[in-house]
């Protein structure tokens, strides 16, 4: 018999080696949530307990690079302010961590505590 492999030009494969990176989908949902369209750096990573700050800084220039999420940064003040928002890229892949929930919902895959149906309103 012979053993399946995924072709690395195949766009699944792609997509799950990024996204599957550690924090990436975290960050792109604690980008999505709440009504703030931007949040700061330090907003992040407060909310996000366990990433250190070379990882969050390394998964948001990742996530720019790929064009999911935008930078703006504020020199008019100091310290300097910087603000990442989802692009219309990093929503539409929202949008498919949505359908990843519903599926999740229906099927109960560990989720039986979850009854949130907008992921905006969660608390992680």
């Amino acid at each position: 018999f012979k053993q399946y492999t995924m072709k690395k030009e195949c766009p699944i494969y792609q997509t799950a080696k990024f996204v599957g990176k550690r924090w990436t989908i975290l960050i792109l949902a604690e980008l999505n949530r709440g009504r703030e369209r931007l949040k700061r750096y330090s907003y992040l990573k407060k909310n996000m307990p366990g990433i250190t700050p070379k990882m969050l800084s390394a998964r948001l220039k990742e996530l720019e690079k790929e064009g999911m999420i935008n930078k703006r940064v504020d020199t008019s003040s100091f310290p300097i302010k910087s603000e990442y928002g989802l692009t219309k890229k990093g929503e539409g892949f929202v949008e498919v961590l949505k359908a990843m929930k519903e599926w999740a919902m229906e099927y109960r895959v560990g989720n039986e505590h979850c009854k949130k149906v907008d992921c905006r309103e969660c608390d992680f």
